[in-house]
């Protein structure tokens, strides 16, 4: 099995480490090297960015998403959206997480003091939802082992109950499909398996779910007429979620433009095919090695196995490059990974 998206990658390395920052095709880094370049000779006259390229990342986001780019706001973490979200909850309102989330999806529920918040083993979260929960949050595929999460079943309990819901496609967004339209709220890191640079997030909120959404950090891009809104207090927000626009890193999404642009051309469908069959064959690699990988039932492009911590630096010398974390190694297969780089992973971990 051969790379997709061949032309647009040069790795020097076996790179399994998408789980924790995607590589950035040519033409995300022409892009951003032109914007640089522009700034620092002042050819464009403002130091800043292209709004068309703003709302292209936004619009492509929102056609990966299956939602309209009015319900997309763009930002530059998770955790600042998920602060958004936290924010505008009432004090003593419960929230439901699954137990070993990532931070950035805990935290800001958890430094608020005045929220209820309670964890539940993955497989168990649907049934943990109760009449008094204001709020299910869950990656759809959980950072530390590439499991995913039932999210049919939590979004049935959760509308059976009157919550709402917040799903993290940080580790799932550009090779298993999403449908954010289904949920209260997404957000999505955008330099992982959607390759974008680091300072690129996505937000999606339901026009229902806005209403209570409370823009508590809004500046001048939050306003419906941005250029009309640059001195005191904004009196008209966007009526989209652009409400919820943090200040654009213009470099970050001029690349971003790009690598989304390359996501759609070869579709999720195809990525989601490539990168589980690889990771399933790495996963058998393992099992005929004698070593017992986390179960991801459903298919994952991500493997994490126990036991092997201490060959990290043997695999880093032999230019094998995936990541510990909890106490397994994590390996993340995506459109640039071929069938050479699993079985090169493998040579490896066999002592070849």
């Amino acid at each position: 099995m051969e790379p997709l998206g061949d032309a647009e990658f040069a790795p020097d390395s076996t790179y399994l480490n998408t789980s924790s920052c995607g590589l950035l095709p040519r033409r995300a880094v022409a892009a951003v090297q032109a914007l640089a370049e522009a700034n620092a000779t002042g050819r464009r006259g403002d130091g800043a960015g292209s709004f068309d390229s703003l709302a292209a990342a936004r619009a492509a986001f929102g056609r990966l998403a299956g939602v309209a780019a009015e319900r997309v706001a763009l930002g530059c973490s998770v955790s600042v959206h998920v602060g958004l979200i936290a924010a505008s909850l009432p004090s003593g309102a419960e929230v439901l997480l699954a137990e070993g989330e990532f931070s950035s999806l805990v935290s800001p529920f958890a430094v608020r003091g005045d929220l209820r918040v309670r964890y539940a083993p993955l497989a168990e979260l649907a049934g943990a939802v109760r009449p008094d929960t204001a709020l299910v949050a869950v990656s759809a595929v959980q950072s530390v082992d590439g499991r995913l999460a039932d999210l049919a079943a939590v979004r049935a309990a959760a509308a059976a109950h009157g919550a709402r819901t917040l799903v993290d496609a940080s580790q799932s967004a550009g090779w298993l499909p999403l449908d954010a339209g289904a949920y209260d709220y997404t957000v999505t890191g955008a330099f992982k398996f959607l390759m974008c640079p680091r300072g690129t997030s996505f937000l999606t909120v339901t026009e229902e779910a806005q209403e209570s959404l409370v823009p508590v950090y809004a500046g001048w891009m939050a306003a419906e007429d941005p250029f009309a809104a640059n001195y005191g207090p904004v009196e008209h927000l966007a009526r989209s979620a652009r409400r919820f626009d943090e200040a654009p890193a213009f470099l970050s999404y001029h690349g971003a433009e790009r690598s989304l642009a390359l996501v759609e051309e070869i579709g999720v469908g195809t990525i989601h095919a490539h990168d589980t069959a690889l990771a399933a064959r790495f996963r058998d690699g393992l099992v005929a090695l004698g070593h017992r990988p986390v179960p991801t039932p459903g298919g994952s492009a991500i493997v994490s196995v126990p036991g092997l911590t201490h060959r990290q630096d043997d695999l880093r010398r032999a230019g094998v490059y995936l990541s510990v974390r909890a106490g397994y190694v994590r390996a993340a297969f995506h459109l640039y990974n071929s069938t050479a780089d699993v079985d090169r992973a493998l040579d490896v971990l066999a002592g070849s």
